[in-house]
């Protein structure tokens, strides 16, 4: 019996065995059905931007203030930047600025409940659009290059900073000199007629310096990014619209937007958790219009849209374009995040115009090519404010060398002219949209 039921056994495992044989066959020449492999998830994923800790402000008392000067003119200047506290510091400002307003309309401060140090920033801001008015640009014609009389503009702001830091409340007339340079340079490029992501940066430098002045606090970080902030990007505008600056390089922030970067940070950050406006969202004209003055991001959207002459997103700012298919604004925000170590603080044609003070110190080493380069008879690197990576110096105001780049000019006046001549608002399509 025993032996009769093992072979049973045997021959019901071998006629099982082939029938799965003959189902796994292939028929009329036909491979076997496999079913897909899950894919598995990637190895390194690209790693999220932490903030950094803020580091408490230093002794003041102890601080030899002096004025900002360029440090970074060379790759190895640039390493030693990026590896110093200095660099963690701007880090830990520029993201707690952005966490600051997560998830937060700009309605939702207000700006008589604010200190009065965020009063008297926002009268500054004020003050230097009423400049604006004082000093009308030049006729150039059909031009689109930068007006000259931006120069004149600059210079009556410059005559204007000591007395606007007078209420800030500084420790002292050399520390508010020092700060004040940081504002001044937050405006554009009085040679090159210019404005970029470096001089966006110098505005938020100059926050850092009240901060490390212990004049701004962290409890004034919701109103610096959603108050002083748009105030700031409002008045750059106006002086892009009045002045034709130059979009800084040949790319506009990298294709992201003409002059600015980080309103598109904090405006990520506002719109995390929103409950329906999603990335999609900034190809819808009624969103736009309603939420525009409540977002950064949005406004920044329909701001562009509005001041181009070819009409559609892809076409204009095919970056934003792309970014607009992201899952999630969480994506978005850590993508920004990664987008200005990389593209703002990791460039050495941005980095090259950083100032570095006492506030914001400079590392040793740095700058020895730049105490090389001002000895040189005849240089005017203070007035034209750039050194290239081959130590020359540009002489002539007007000029910018191959070596450096092309000028670009304002789309913002392409816009305006087309207005001038009769197109109103009408866009020009490219073809095949």
């Amino acid at each position: 019996m025993p032996s009769e039921a093992l072979t049973s056994t045997l021959s019901t495992r071998a006629a099982s065995t082939a029938a799965d044989s003959t189902l796994s066959r292939p028929s009329n020449g036909l491979p076997a059905l496999v079913p897909p492999k899950r894919r598995t998830p990637p190895q390194n994923p690209l790693p999220v931007q932490e903030t950094p800790p803020l580091s408490l402000p230093s002794n003041i008392d102890t601080t030899s203030f002096r004025k900002p000067s360029k440090r970074v003119v060379s790759p190895c200047d640039h390493r030693l930047f990026l590896k110093s506290p200095c660099y963690s510091l701007v880090l830990a400002f520029v993201f707690s600025l952005s966490e600051a307003c997560a998830n937060t309309k700009i309605s939702a401060i207000t700006l008589n409940t604010q200190p009065p140090i965020i009063q008297h920033i926002m009268t500054i801001l004020s003050s230097i659009s009423t400049q604006v008015e004082r000093n009308p640009p030049i006729d150039q014609g059909a031009s689109r290059f930068g007006n000259p009389a931006f120069r004149d503009f600059f210079d009556a702001v410059s005559a204007c900073l000591s007395q606007y830091h007078e209420g800030l409340g500084g420790p002292s007339q050399e520390a508010m000199q020092e700060a004040s340079s940081y504002l001044q340079h937050s405006l554009g490029s009085r040679a090159r007629l210019d404005y970029g992501s470096g001089h966006e940066l110098n505005f938020i430098l100059w926050l850092l310096c009240l901060n490390r002045l212990s004049l701004l606090s962290p409890s004034t970080f919701p109103a610096l990014t959603l108050l002083v902030f748009p105030r700031y990007i409002h008045l750059l505008r106006t002086i892009q619209s009045t002045y034709y600056l130059e979009p800084a390089g040949s790319h506009g922030v990298w294709g992201l937007d003409d002059y600015h970067f980080l309103p598109f940070l904090f405006g990520a950050s506002q719109l995390l958790k929103h409950p329906y406006i999603r990335p999609l969202s900034v190809h819808n004209e009624i969103v736009l219009e309603e939420e525009g003055d409540e977002y950064i991001y949005l406004d920044m959207v329909r701001y562009t849209i509005a001041t181009k002459s070819v009409k559609g997103l892809k076409w204009t700012q095919p970056m934003l374009d792309d970014i607009s298919g992201a899952k999630n604004w969480e994506k978005i925000e850590q993508g920004m995040r990664r987008m200005f170590v990389r593209e703002v603080l990791g460039k050495l044609p941005v980095m090259q115009h950083f100032l570095f003070g006492s506030l914001i110190p400079a590392v040793d080493g740095m700058g020895l090519e730049q105490q090389k380069v001002e000895n040189v008879p005849g240089s005017e690197v203070e007035s034209v404010g750039h050194i290239d990576l081959s130590n020359h110096v540009h002489r002539d105001e007007d000029a910018w060398g191959d070596c450096c780049g092309i000028k670009i000019p304002s789309t913002i006046a392409a816009a305006q002219q087309a207005k001038k001549q009769g197109e109103g608002e009408i866009f020009r399509r490219v073809p095949f949209d």
